[in-house]
């Protein structure tokens, strides 16, 4: 073994001086983050094109000149730490544009977006703030960042608020967004058309007046958005209407849509609804504090697999409805309802609000939990609108009717087998004439007389539970 004095001398020299040496570069760096951004991504500072944070007046045109530029030769521009005053800036066909994580501001000059665009090829935009200042725009733009037809979209780590319409809106827009924060919009934070491929992961979404994230069509179509990890919180909705806007996530018409690990809460409406979106998956999302139905799929839709959700607090729980317009296709399995409400946002017609599942078409519901629903546990067909539903294997305790089921006649079939439902005020399993109640208990064997239904297995209780906590 060598002793530390076998060490050379030359050596412990280097490395004494590499020591140093690291020290300062990473001081400098530390002291410097424009200067550390600027060498780790070979950007040229916004200082070398006339554009200066700060600066007293309008820079839009020098910051268009700037753009054009750098499209040409894809060269990548560094915004320094500072406020850029600048509005309706149109880019370019490449733009690469970064700055510093809360430091790095644009706020308008003028009335209109800061950035719209026009079949874009390309557009990385890191680091940066857009600062609406509450200003509305007029001009036909949509939002702060009003962008069609970008092939290569990249929005990291920026922060878009205070608009005085929506945050972002994109129309046939293939990327990502992720790790941004969109909050205070006067309209929607993210409006999504005619995707192509897209992501919106990991985003920071509050405080908007109509609706969080949005996927749409302009006509039925696979679109394939996926929208993952987001936390959306307090999600308004200022237009009114009966479930058109506030909602936490909003699909229309857009299928084979994924919808997972999201944190959703305090939406006026729901907290994940689709209208017309087949193949559409819903999985592993917290769903808080809904003022209507906290998870929708409704109308026109095939397909839709809705599983391990948590829902606590809304008006309904789980809804996969609208048989009547070729609503149909389904699984919800493994999800946790309860605390719903009989009041929701909006007068409605029976049954009203308070139920925890609904389901009506070619549909599996199992292995559902469901807690203090007021009306119904789980709400199986509208009049005739029921057709192959499977309801097994799910516990149901604290309701108004456990099980209510359509017995109108031309009712299709049904299976409810297999469940747990303890303390129902008005039966366990219950056939229903629309939002009226047509028979007794037909969890005791009295269904025999409904051809299309099964009631087998079912596990009853209408005593308190000794065991309950409460």
């Amino acid at each position: 073994m060598r002793s530390e004095r076998d060490v050379p001398e030359l050596n412990r020299r280097r490395f004494l001086t590499a020591g140093v040496a690291f020290g300062v570069s990473g001081w400098a760096m530390a002291q410097s983050p424009a200067a550390a951004a600027m060498s780790a991504t070979g950007a040229a500072s916004a200082e070398a094109f006339g554009v200066r944070p700060n600066a007293a007046g309008d820079q839009s045109r020098a910051f268009s000149a700037m753009l054009e530029q750098a499209s040409s030769s894809d060269q990548p521009i560094f915004l320094p730490p500072g406020t850029y005053l600048v509005s309706g800036i149109l880019l370019p066909r490449s733009t690469r544009l970064m700055g510093i994580e809360g430091a790095t501001r644009l706020v308008p000059a003028g009335d209109g977006p800061i950035f719209r665009g026009d079949d874009i090829g390309a557009l990385h935009l890191a680091g940066l703030t857009f600062d609406g200042a509450h200003r509305w725009f007029s001009g036909g733009a949509n939002a702060l960042l009003d962008l069609r037809g970008v092939e290569a979209l990249d929005i990291a780590s920026c922060a878009v608020v205070n608009s005085g319409r929506s945050g972002i809106a994109l129309e046939r827009a293939s990327g990502r967004i992720r790790r941004t924060r969109i909050e205070h919009a006067a309209d929607i934070g993210i409006f999504s058309v005619d995707a192509g491929t897209l992501d919106i992961a990991g985003n920071d979404v509050r405080h908007c007046a109509n609706g969080g994230i949005l996927v749409h069509r302009s006509a039925h179509g696979a679109d394939g958005t996926r929208v993952t990890g987001n936390r959306i919180a307090h999600i308004r909705a200022d237009q009114g209407g009966t479930g058109q806007f506030g909602n936490g996530i909003n699909v229309y018409r857009a299928g084979d849509v994924s919808i997972s690990g999201n944190h959703v809460s305090a939406c006026a409406f729901s907290a994940i609804r689709s209208n017309g979106g087949s193949n559409l998956q819903v999985i592993g999302n917290q769903c808080l504090h809904s003022g209507e139905t906290a998870i929708y799929s409704e109308f026109s839709f095939e397909g839709a697999v809705i599983a391990n959700n948590i829902v606590d607090g809304a008006a309904n729980g789980v809804s996969i409805v609208n048989f009547n317009e070729g609503g149909r296709l389904a699984t919800c399995t493994g999800n946790l309802v309860r605390n719903l409400s009989k009041t929701g946002p909006y007068e409605t017609g029976a049954p009203g609000f308070g139920t925890g599942i609904t389901v009506e078409a070619d549909c599996t519901a199992t292995g559902n939990v469901i807690e203090n629903a007021p009306t119904y546990g789980m709400h199986l067909g509208w009049g005739p609108f029921l057709r192959n539903v499977a309801a097994t294997g799910n516990v149901i305790r604290r309701s108004g009717t456990g099980i209510a089921v359509s017995v109108v006649e031309g009712s299709g079939s049904a299976v409810i087998s297999d469940n747990v439902i303890s303390e129902s005020e008005r039966g366990a399993i219950v056939g229903y004439r629309w939002a009226d109640a047509a028979t007794g208990e037909l969890a005791n064997g009295s269904a025999s007389g409904f051809a299309h239904l099964t009631v087998a297995g079912n596990q009853i209780s209408e005593a308190p539970d000794t065991l309950s906590p409460e």
